[in-house]
């Protein structure tokens, strides 16, 4: 179809299926996808056999660090998500516009990765299409506008829908569907530590190409396992709020590295590379033997690792169950795990401030109130930025000004969990 035949059918209810399947409802989601195609077309010149595109964010839910243990997470893709209005063009080039920041313009006759680039976006679009055509699939230019309410600093990873948005469009416009979700979230990951420069796992992009919950077991990195979990949110009468407490994130990169750092200490005291291969009950019966070499915290996080690697499983499997109320059950161990024995709640460099610590404290007092529903724990990496919640429906509006009159209007970000990972928007049948 072309531009303007898109718009009026995003208009009239023609692309309602697709928009209700991602967002759970038509008309705001088609008035941006309109706005979008009219940025597109004050931008480009071809208008014909266009396309949209979707990929959203997502949230850590189970499985806190322990994926760089080579652990199991739980994940989930988000109702928030980078969308893009794409057209081919025929001079081999890749041009990207993403609302607010200049345009992006790669030429497919240099794919090789750019010092000057490092944690760009042209990066990651670099590398997306250079892995793409490593890997044997084909790749062609396009014209493309982009628009996100991914926000950053939520802990929702940005990054991550952006490169799986690259993936689809590529995946879309040039391989007829062919490469899998999890192939592209594969492409991604490699992306963002080879072209963008930032080391990472791969629960971001496997949750944010997969959707809905995701079971994610990195007992071999290289070929995570990785289990669908099909559960509605929605039919259990809550919703998902993350709580940006608006954190200091600058100069937090030691704690995290610590983390890293004295899981490793344990696990190779105890003759292993991670903690996965580590046995439990081993572990357990040499903890003097490992005070003499590794600090107390260490072995505290050591701890948390086997619970939390645990629990993460556990709660796939509560989903799978339909075991809501375990499930709600181990999010708060795992809060509490995280506070007590992971000490990612805040930084031991400035324990002046504490937003999550505070967050969590009204959170629970909020939800022990009323009754002892619902359910809390650190967002992510942690020591700054965000809590997640799962806050049954009658309670929400009642929460969501509670926690707000503290940390701000706009802190509480209210989520669905989206079934649908990165895709095409495509009309209705």
């Amino acid at each position: 179809m072309n531009l303007q035949t898109v718009k009026e059918q995003l208009l009239a209810g023609g692309f309602s299926d697709s928009l209700a399947r991602l967002y759970g409802e038509t008309q705001t989601a088609a008035a941006r996808y309109a706005e979008a195609c009219d940025a597109y077309a004050a931008l480009f010149s071809n208008t014909d056999d266009i396309a949209l595109f979707s990929a959203p964010g997502r949230t850590e839910v189970g499985g806190n660090h322990t994926d760089h243990q080579h652990g199991r997470v739980l994940a989930g893709s988000v109702n928030l998500d980078v969308i893009a209005v794409v057209g081919r063009n025929t001079d081999g080039v890749v041009r990207i516009q993403s609302k607010g920041y200049e345009m992006d313009v790669i030429d497919l006759n240099d794919l090789d990765a750019k010092d000057a680039e490092v944690g760009r976006a042209a990066a990651l679009i670099r590398g997306m299409c250079a892995l793409f055509r490593k890997n044997g699939y084909e790749i062609g230019g396009f014209n493309a506008y982009t628009t996100s309410n991914v926000l950053k600093g939520s802990g929702l990873s940005s990054s991550a829908a952006f490169e799986v948005l690259v993936g689809f469009i590529l995946n879309g416009l040039f391989n007829g569907g062919k490469v899998s979700a999890v192939e592209i979230a594969k492409i991604a990951q490699r992306t963002e530590r080879d072209y963008f420069g930032k080391p990472c796992g791969l629960m971001d992009q496997t949750a944010s190409a997969v959707g809905g919950f995701t079971g994610i077991d990195f007992a071999d990195p290289a070929n995570p396992v990785i289990d669908k979990v099909d559960f509605d949110l929605r039919s259990h009468r809550h919703h998902l709020c993350v709580v940006n407490t608006g954190g200091n994130h600058a100069d937090l990169t030691g704690d995290y590295a610590d983390i890293t750092a004295e899981c490793r200490e344990i696990s190779r005291a105890m003759g292993e590379e991670f903690l996965r291969d580590v046995d439990i009950d081993r572990f357990y019966g040499e903890i003097a033997r490992l005070r003499e070499s590794c600090s107390d915290r260490a072995i505290l996080r050591a701890i948390h690792f086997f619970a939390d690697n645990q629990r993460a499983l556990d709660e796939k499997r509560a989903l799978q169950n339909g075991d809501f109320d375990g499930f709600l059950r181990l999010i708060n161990e795992s809060g509490e795990s995280s506070f007590q024995y992971l000490q990612n709640v805040y930084s031991t460099s400035n324990v002046a401030e504490q937003g999550l610590s505070l967050a969590l404290a009204l959170t629970q007092r909020f939800l022990r109130e009323n009754g002892g529903r619902g359910a809390c724990r650190v967002h992510g990496g942690g020591f700054a930025g965000t809590i997640q919640c799962f806050i049954p429906d009658d309670l929400l509006d009642a929460y969501k000004a509670m926690i707000e009159a503290v940390f701000g209007a706009g802190s509480c970000y209210v989520l669905n969990i989206r079934a649908v990972g990165g895709c095409a928007v495509l009309p209705n049948a």
